[in-house]
């Protein structure tokens, strides 16, 4: 294959597949912040085949003490590998990826599959909502995956340290408005922004219904930033989760950005680096 799939795959396409025989390894990452894990959801009722993977466990590292790499750290690459074999993930089988979460826990397993090599890997539009909504086949109970054989090392999506972020050409802030302004902060010790960063929360990526908005309103809503094909771009959020949509949504428009995983959890760890409220 010559380069990454189209990252999104729609509720029609994969209700095909499915009943052609032809199903790619399904994952479902449903998950809320500040919820119980979703395998309670998973075993009541999901997308046939698909294999639980909880986003704590398999998509993050153990938070550490001293809170540097923010609430959500990478995973170890042993680790990831791990939990994608124990799933069923295979290389060179295609991976399609869902949530209940507006995909934002769905585009943080794409992109983890993207860092580590995996190409075929593609984000359900609408998720588990748009797959019910539109009458796709329910399977109840648990889901024992053919163990897979997944291998690689990270390094194919780009990355920024905490270092590089004030040299970061358009640095895009994925989270709610209010956070970016420093008006509110629920989560993280101290609130603001990163100074220079611009705001783009994940939620101006989607419909009223969860969806993706189409191409040319991305691309509008981006390039009023700054964050255009050839630009130097990176995003962040919270915790380096939910800025992986925003990073999702800015290759449907052919722009190659950057996360910056610790995010803004992880750029409060140190008391030492400035904060803007604006």
């Amino acid at each position: 294959m010559s380069g990454p799939v189209h990252p999104l795959i729609d509720t029609a396409e994969l209700s095909a597949l499915l009943e052609a025989g032809r199903a790619p390894t399904l994952l479902d990452v449903r998950y809320r912040l500040g919820g119980p894990p979703g395998a309670g959801e998973h075993a009541a009722g999901h997308v046939p085949g698909a294999a639980y993977v909880d986003l704590d466990t398999a998509l993050a590292a153990p938070v550490r003490e001293d809170r540097r790499g923010g609430r959500h750290p990478l995973p170890s690459t042993a680790a990831f590998l791990e939990a994608m074999r124990a799933a069923g993930v295979t290389r060179g089988r295609p991976v399609v990826v869902y949530d209940d979460w507006s995909g934002h826990a769905a585009a943080r397993a794409w992109w983890l599959l993207r860092h580590h090599g995996v190409e075929d890997v593609r984000v359900l539009d609408g998720g588990w909502s748009a797959w019910v909504a539109d009458g796709g086949p329910v399977e109840a109970g648990g889901v024992t995956p053919v163990r897979g054989d997944l291998d690689g090392e990270p390094g194919s999506m780009p990355v920024v340290a905490a270092a590089d972020v004030p040299a970061v050409g358009v640095l895009v802030d994925a989270r709610a408005g209010e956070r970016y302004r420093g008006e509110v902060e629920p989560v993280d010790p101290v609130a603001g922004h990163v100074p220079g960063a611009v705001n783009v929360p994940t939620a101006l990526n989607l419909t009223a219904d969860g969806r993706f908005r189409t191409v040319p309103e991305l691309r509008e809503e981006y390039a009023a930033v700054g964050a255009v094909p050839g630009a130097d771009v990176a995003a962040y959020c919270g915790s380096g989760v939910t800025a992986c949509l925003d990073v999702l949504a800015l290759q449907l428009v052919g722009v190659r950005a950057a996360l910056y995983p610790g995010s803004w959890s992880d750029w409060v760890s140190d008391p030492a680096r400035p904060v803007a409220e604006d």
